[in-house]
């Protein structure tokens, strides 16, 4: 058997409602069902106040110390034929 990753969304009941047909070779087999909630960044922002957050962020480093590494070279690939 292998493992399915499936997501979903609660009920507005407070529950989960999920189908997932798994063929009938794995019939009658048992299975675990783990419930992993989806973390949001922020349910309260709006997508316009998440783009500003992020805006707001570029340069936003004061640390007069900070450098940015050398980021090496691209690697080199053959021509597509």
């Amino acid at each position: 058997m292998h493992r399915v990753v499936v997501q979903s969304r609660v009920g507005s009941d407070g529950v989960l409602h999920i189908d997932i047909p798994m063929g009938e070779e794995v019939a009658d087999r048992e299975v675990r069902v783990t419930i992993d909630p989806v973390r949001r960044v922020s349910s309260s922002m709006t997508l316009e106040e998440w783009r500003r957050f992020v805006m707001e962020t570029a340069g936003s480093i004061a640390d007069q110390s900070f450098v940015r590494h050398e980021q090496g070279d691209y690697e080199q690939r053959g021509e597509l034929p």
